[in-house]
């Protein structure tokens, strides 16, 4: 079973056991008719999805959400509603039954009208879509969003970004997440997509935060301590005397993933924090968990 249809299956599925019959009905007829509208229509279609299926919440299972990671690649299904559900279908069932230019004619003309709430949906789903040039440009215009909901929708919890974004993107996301005061561990595929370029990004950005006396996000530190050089490592050595505590456990923690001689002589001189970091006392998940209490 391919991807789009197993999507298509469970979106119905959750659909169908929330919405009322009639409304279920009209779904139905907008999709049977996807191949023969216009664009036009379409585009009517999903914005009367709200109206037709209303917006509450997807009463979704532990077993629905793993069987949607399962068989859709990594996709994330948590927090959806149903009309975003309805919109993801709509738009699933699209790609699929139109060629591939058709297609993105429709993403792209969907989102010059799109409410943000249509604009979350869209870019929820985009893990289901077929991920061409023109879908990865989609979603790094999204990116551009001073709306934090709608960048989330995008950096979080969604595959998409660490799959098909060009290191330069990505980097460019990472850091514009730290930057409009997002978190960065619902970033999904950040560890295994640390790189230089982006290390260098970050110390240089919390240079410019500490030289205006404002605050750094102690996740800021996670995957860039293997990167660091001898200003890093100082820079992560004076992290550790912060009257923070998250803060030095972060640092701790960078300095433990450095692996230099240098980090290893910085962190014997705190030997508290060096055998939380061995034991796996702190971890990068305890920080975000103390974070997140904020």
């Amino acid at each position: 079973m391919s991807q789009s249809i197993a999507a298509v299956l469970l979106l119905h599925q959750w659909i169908e056991r929330q919405a009322m019959p009639d409304a279920l009905a009209w779904l139905d007829e907008g999709v049977i008719s996807l191949s023969t509208e216009p664009l036009s229509n379409f585009t009517a279609s999903f914005a009367k999805i709200a109206r037709r299926l209303g917006k509450a919440a997807l009463d979704l299972t532990d077993e629905d959400t793993r069987e949607a990671y399962e068989k859709c690649d990594g996709w994330q299904a948590e927090g959806l509603t149903i009309d975003q559900a309805g919109r993801i279908l709509l738009i699933v069932e699209a790609a699929s039954v139109q060629p591939a230019e058709i297609f993105q004619q429709r993403l792209k003309s969907l989102l010059t009208t799109a409410d943000v709430g249509e604009r979350i949906a869209i870019y929820r789903g985009l893990p289901l879509y077929p991920a061409s040039e023109a879908v990865v440009g989609i979603a790094l215009d999204g990116l551009r969003t001073s709306v934090e909901a709608i960048f989330e929708s995008i950096a979080h919890r969604n595959c998409f970004p660490a799959r098909h974004f060009p290191e330069p993107a990505w980097n460019q996301m990472v850091l514009k997440a730290l930057f409009v005061g997002s978190r960065l561990d619902p970033i999904v595929g950040l560890d295994a997509r640390w790189n230089s370029d982006l290390a260098r990004m970050l110390f240089d950005y919390a240079h410019e935060r500490r030289a205006a006396g404002r605050l750094v996000s102690p996740e800021l530190w996670r995957g860039v301590g293997r990167f660091a050089d001898e200003r890093g490592v100082a820079d992560l050595e004076a992290l550790l005397a912060s009257d923070d505590p998250t803060s030095q456990h972060a640092a701790a923690l960078a300095l433990a993933e450095n692996a230099t001689d240098q980090s290893a002589r910085v962190l014997m001189r705190h030997p508290d924090l060096a055998a939380a970091t061995r034991a796996s006392e702190i971890s990068w998940q305890t920080i975000s968990q103390q974070l997140s209490k904020f």
